[in-house]
């Protein structure tokens, strides 16, 4: 997804509406010097509002949208929420960043249809046609233009006791080629502050900081007590900032020498080709477009299959199929400047933050919302237990009983009940078989198809084990379900009122179990979210209003939606379900192998040393075998952390034809 920002302005709000109105998007160059054609816009209401780009993040959304010669007017209303949580500090928190300036901008989030080169300027790119996906209230803009230009019943009077403040647009100017005719806005140079101005305004933060801090002490010392606990607070608070500044004052003053060093004298130029000449050739910068998440890595993956298969270079075989300025030859020139044996940027320790490092976590950014399991930990949702492989975790099955004694009787024993246990590494694992040549001709879409599939794959069989009944599990190869031996109720009907039945039901199994209901998470279809979300009562009201198909809220819990769940709903104490994963998906492929061409009955194993007489030879018909793999595990910590229901049909059934 692309993204085009603007300026936010503010110059009313009203606490009850938080209604926004103002421009989305104009037809003028934004910094990078790109243009979003507004009449381009394909839109459907309401549209999503964001906090920071942040999908998670919901604030809002567009409910109105218009588009005119100077751009798009809209409509957002922020959203309120009385009951006290993460949710409601949220859309506090994005309502009073923006309604006191701290938050001043607007972004469009898009995905290209049709766009053309800028002619005047070699890397920009003029949007024809756009897929509008959501607008998101960002901290930094770019278009200076398109802004917010109201903020529901404020007059300037009352803004102006507020302390805000009318706020110049200033525009950084994009690296582009000699000779492009885009013009911007060029920041003002009473905007700009020079070194020295920073070096004093950062002199005068250290002064500051240091009075108050010797003022605190001072203060104790002359009431003869040690230093309270807001005291402490303040004075380390104010001792990391001193320490913060004195870094940047001797950043500053390096950088002021360097400078000092490098000055030359100013060259009139009277126009751009005398500029040009002057500093001589100009340095290009090509704007590569960001990939969607895990993009990256299925590119480095192809790009790694085709020099195997063909004997040249990553990096050459990169520049062929992405061309040179891409993220993957990026991606691998850094990986190129590896050397052992050293501790500075570039060599093996510097891996585990590099580029190429970047492109599996994006793989895995992609995989993991779309499982159950990934859903965990996210959004409000409460997190599984994490430990290591092979550590031992120790889980009490009997609680001992205590007894009235009477005076000078024997007390009577009691004992506890025990049990140790371990997770062991079981991995998730496919193979594909492709021919050199549909890998070798594939067009860089087939990168999506690449990460789709193993996506797609993985995701289905780790919700189906975690959550399916039937799934006793196998030693040493897959684990149970979560709900496999779990305590189990059929559902009463599908009525709201057969529904509060079953809930207080499974409820009841929960309390009983002593299980901490903050850490309790609905598991269910997306089906059966979607009924709860679709039924009224006779006066028209939601009866489950804070449910969608996508998750949210029953009876005051998080809910995870899965298209991969049957009939039935879970209701899971996630703190006693124990999770251990490597957290990463490994893709390797191989020109030489033997493969057995089968999904099941496979003969071969290494444990006992058996072959098999039916395998295919990878070199002899030019084929390459790719195999992902994903290794974790997991247990509950005793049965009653889980109950659900079975025959679920809320809403009832739909019809088919």
């Amino acid at each position: 997804m692309k993204r085009a920002y603007s300026l936010l302005t503010i110059k009313q709000f009203d606490d009850e509406k938080r209604i926004i109105t103002g421009m989305a998007t104009t037809p003028t160059p934004d910094r990078i010097g790109d243009i979003v054609e507004p009449a381009g816009a394909q839109f459907a209401l309401p549209i999503p509002l964001l906090w920071q780009h942040d999908a998670s993040k919901p604030i809002g959304h567009v409910t109105s949208a218009k588009v005119t010669k100077s751009g798009i007017e809209i409509v957002a209303q922020l959203q309120q929420l009385a009951e006290p949580g993460v949710l409601k500090d949220r859309l506090d928190e994005a309502w009073q960043s923006i309604k006191l300036g701290l938050v001043a901008g607007l972004s469009i989030g898009f995905k290209e249809l049709e766009f053309e080169r800028i002619k005047s300027a070699s890397f920009s790119v003029r949007f024809l046609k756009w897929l509008w996906l959501e607008l998101s209230a960002v901290t930094v803009p770019a278009n200076g233009e398109a802004t917010i230009t109201s903020i529901k019943s404020i007059d300037s009077a009352q803004r102006a006791a507020s302390g805000q403040k009318a706020r110049a647009v200033v525009c950084l100017d994009p690296p582009v080629v000699s000779g492009s005719s885009i013009q911007l806005m060029n920041p003002k140079v009473d905007d700009m502050r020079t070194l020295a101005e920073q070096i004093t305004a950062l002199e005068t933060k250290r002064a500051a900081n240091a009075a108050r801090m010797e003022a605190i002490m001072q203060k104790s010392l002359d009431e003869s007590r040690s230093t309270d606990e807001a005291e402490q607070e303040e004075f380390d608070t104010l001792e990391g900032e001193v320490e913060t500044v004195d870094k940047d004052l001797k950043r500053l003053r390096t950088l002021e020498r360097m400078k000092a060093q490098t000055a030359r004298p100013v060259i009139k130029a009277d126009n751009e080709v005398e500029a040009s000449n002057t500093r001589g050739r100009g340095i290009e910068i090509k704007m590569q477009p960001k990939l969607e998440p895990g993009q990256e890595y299925a590119q480095l993956v192809k790009v790694k299959t085709m020099a195997r298969l063909t004997g040249d270079s990553p990096l050459l075989m990169a520049q062929r199929m992405y061309g040179p300025d891409s993220a993957a030859v990026g991606i691998i020139t850094k990986a190129n400047e590896v050397v052992a044996g050293t501790t500075v940027a570039g060599n093996w320790a510097a891996n585990l933050v590099s580029a190429e490092g970047a492109a599996v976590a994006a793989f895995l950014e992609f995989l993991r919302p779309q499982t159950i399991l990934g859903r965990f930990g996210q959004g409000g949702i409460p997190n599984l237990s994490r430990i290591d492989f092979y550590s031992p975790f120790v889980t009490q099955t009997g609680g001992g009983a205590a007894y009235w004694v009477g005076e000078g009787k024997p007390k009577p024993l009691t004992s506890f009940d025990w049990e140790r246990n371990t997770l062991t590494p079981l991995k998730i694992a496919n193979i594909a078989v492709l021919t050199d040549e549909n890998v070798r001709y594939s067009t860089p879409n087939s990168d999506m198809l690449v990460r789709n599939s193993l996506v797609a794959a993985i995701a289905e069989e780790l919700d189906l084990t975690f959550i399916d009944p039937a799934n006793a599990g196998v030693s040493n190869i897959k684990p149970a379900s979560i709900t496999n031996g779990a305590e189990s109720i059929v559902s009463t009907g599908d009525t709201a009122e057969d529904i509060r039945l079953d809930v207080r039901a499974v409820f009841q199994k929960f309390i009983d179990a002593n299980n901490p209901p903050s850490s309790g998470v609905w598991i269910m279809s997306a089906s059966n979210a979607l009924a709860l979300a679709s039924m009224y009562n006779p006066l028209g009201q939601q009866e489950f209003g804070t449910v969608s198909m996508g998750g949210g809220t029953f009876v005051g819990l998080p809910v995870i939606a899965s298209e991969h769940i049957a009939n039935i709903v879970a209701l899971v104490a996630a703190s006693q379900i124990y999770l251990a994963d490597e957290g990463g998906v490994s893709v390797d492929m191989s020109r030489e192998a033997s493969i057995e061409m089968r999904s099941a009955g496979l003969g071969m194993d290494a444990t006992t040393g058996v072959a098999s007489a039916a395998s295919v030879s990878m070199f002899q018909t030019n084929s390459v075998a790719l195999r992902a793999e994903r290794t974790l595990n997991w247990m509950r910590a005793r049965a009653s952390a889980v109950a659900y229901l079975t025959s679920v049909d809320w809403g009832g059934s739909v019809p088919t034809s």
